[in-house]
């Protein structure tokens, strides 16, 4: 989605200094993140709730359905990057799209585990906050390391923290503190990547791609966390 030259160490080690245009698409990136979280944050309660929709996206028609819209829906937005209504539009409905798209694992762990549920949401969601308050606190400077630490201690102190409202055990704050880091991780090497690239002319893609990673994130905690408290598979 974006071409530089960075290497994947230095998107993670690197301090850039951003220019007034740099500090302002990224910052509208992550409001746009933000935008599309809560997008997928609806349509997973409206896809979990409903029996119809579950048992759509559970059958293999389904699945393919997700498949090509999920990969269709993005390209629209690019397309329409430089078109505030129909590119943000394209955004919005890929987040909410995503969001029932996972409905099948979402009734499932809501049956089986619905505590693993809260946990994904807030890991996930404690990691997202933190990068984004460091973003928008950094001023015209990014540090990909500082980014990371404070990722990371946020990610560790959730997943203890939650343990003594949930008693999610010992193997639940290892897997939920360890793939918060991955997130942290995810989000500072992809913020790194639109700051440094000369085709970010726009938050839209910066935002489809940070989305992406961090949707990836809460589904492979949901997976692992339900594994672990045996919650059963995902359908």
């Amino acid at each position: 989605m974006y071409h530089n030259e960075l290497s994947t160490w230095e998107k993670l080690t690197t301090t850039t200094t951003l220019t007034r245009s740099q500090s302002a698409v990224i910052r509208q990136t992550y409001m746009l993140l933000g935008v599309s979280v809560f997008a997928a944050m609806a349509g997973g309660y409206i896809g979990a709730t409903s029996e119809t929709l579950v048992r759509f996206f559970s059958s293999t028609i389904g699945w393919v359905v997700a498949i090509v819209l999920l990969n269709v829906v993005p390209y629209i937005a690019m397309a329409a990057r430089h078109n505030p209504v129909l590119g943000v539009s394209a955004l919005v409905f890929d987040g909410f799209l995503a969001g029932i798209a996972i409905s099948p694992l979402l009734f499932v762990a809501s049956l089986m585990a619905p505590a693993m549920i809260v946990v994904a949401f807030m890991i996930t969601g404690l990691v997202f906050l933190a990068i984004t308050g460091y973003v928008f606190m950094s001023g015209r400077t990014f540090a990909a390391p500082r980014g990371l630490m404070i990722g990371m201690f946020v990610a560790i102190t959730g997943a203890v923290v939650l343990n003594s409202f949930l008693n999610i055990g010992w193997l639940g704050i290892l897997a939920s503190a360890g793939i918060g880091i991955f997130g942290c991780v995810a989000l500072v090497y992809s913020t790194s990547g639109v700051l440094n690239s000369p085709d970010a002319d726009s938050p839209i893609p910066g935002a489809l791609a940070l989305f992406s990673g961090l949707f990836n994130v809460f589904v492979a905690m949901l997976n692992i966390l339900l594994r672990l408290m045996g919650g059963g598979r995902r359908d």
